[in-house]
């Protein structure tokens, strides 16, 4: 995936100012799909002067004042050829597994505490994810199509988050079995 095709999925969601879709992306797109503002604010140009997007004309025209975006043809059909294009998954880079590969090896005597931090981040974001899910897609909100296809998104981030929470709480448990690493 990439950030103009994320900012183009936003943007068809609902038109934004450059501010309110930065928000957006840390309240949802950014989940799984992170970016800096500045990345979102550069795209944002590049799109404009693609004519993927435009910025809607203000009721009042003011100095300062934020632009709020929409999609043109060009960017719908840009997106949809996007959507329809195959792609491999890409291989998994992991510092912390990279970590545990080398601890192996040289033995780790912090490896404990950052399984352990690890584990209470994804413990915390599943639970931040299931409350997503209760509050955005109770029962009677999940036939619209839309909103089916957007909760299966948020259902593959809370189930890899269960997937990290059960491996992680495994993980603790052999190294316990292993009597910890000692240094080599």
């Amino acid at each position: 995936m990439s950030l103009p095709h994320a900012i183009l999925t936003a943007l068809l969601e609902k038109p934004s100012s450059g501010l309110e879709l930065t928000r957006r992306f840390d309240r949802s797109i950014g989940y799984f799909w992170s970016s800096t503002h500045q990345q979102i604010y550069r795209e944002l140009g590049k799109l404009e002067q693609a004519g993927h997007i435009r910025a809607l004309p203000s009721a009042v025209p003011a100095r300062g004042q934020k632009k709020e975006y929409e999609v043109l043809p060009a960017g719908r059909e840009e997106l949809a050829a996007w959507v329809d294009t195959a792609e491999d998954p890409k291989p998994l880079r992991s510092a912390l597994l990279l970590r545990m590969r080398a601890a192996a090896v040289v033995g780790g005597r912090g490896l404990r505490e950052e399984l352990e931090r690890h584990l209470a981040l994804h413990r915390r974001q599943l639970d931040e994810y299931l409350e997503i899910e209760s509050r955005d897609f109770p029962p009677e909100r999940r036939s619209a199509e839309p909103d089916r296809l957007r909760h299966l998104v948020l259902r593959g981030g809370i189930d890899l988050e269960r997937f990290w929470v059960q491996w992680l709480t495994h993980a603790l448990g052999e190294l316990a079995e292993l009597g910890e690493l000692s240094e080599r």
